[in-house]
């Protein structure tokens, strides 16, 4: 059991959420691996007048996937992803291979991560943690042009 002590809340706070803003967000990666949005968010958001609110991401592929990592130790991202290699590989005998060998294992990767997530905004600013960034991660081995959908909900300045 959790002592009362060790849990603290800030006072809630009400906004009026009068204000959706949407853009399309086009990534060419250059094959499998992770690629870094954090950035490319936190200028929608400004871009966007946010205030209060949450900024939702949704990539619109069945081959590519999002995620919340830590971004400090790039040797994090490398064991993520020699975990969805064992979890989906390659030479499973797959009988869905249209695309070629990584086809169905970078199906059952986005199965396995996400396609959207939800930020909270607060202050105008992404409520990510201090080691936390926001990746696309392709699974396929080439090169592809993937888009995101990105969309503010909350008050704006």
């Amino acid at each position: 059991m959790t002592s009362s002590k060790s849990i603290s809340r800030s006072a809630p706070s009400t906004v009026t959420a009068t204000t959706i803003v949407s853009s399309l967000l086009t990534v060419q990666t250059s094959g499998a691996g992770f690629t870094d949005l954090t950035a490319e968010v936190a200028k929608f958001v400004r871009d966007a007048g946010a205030a209060e609110g949450a900024v939702t991401l949704f990539i619109r592929h069945t081959s590519a996937s999002l995620t919340i990592q830590e971004n400090a130790d790039p040797s994090v991202l490398d064991d993520l992803s020699t975990a969805l290699d064992r979890a989906a590989p390659e030479n499973a005998g797959w009988s869905h291979d249209t695309e070629g060998p990584d086809d169905m294992p970078a199906h059952i990767k986005t199965m396995l991560t996400a396609t959207s997530l939800q930020i909270p905004v607060l202050k105008g600013s992404l409520a990510l943690g201090i080691w936390q960034a926001i990746y696309l991660i392709e699974h396929r081995a080439r090169p592809h042009r993937r888009e995101i959908v990105l969309q503010f909900v909350g008050s704006a300045n």
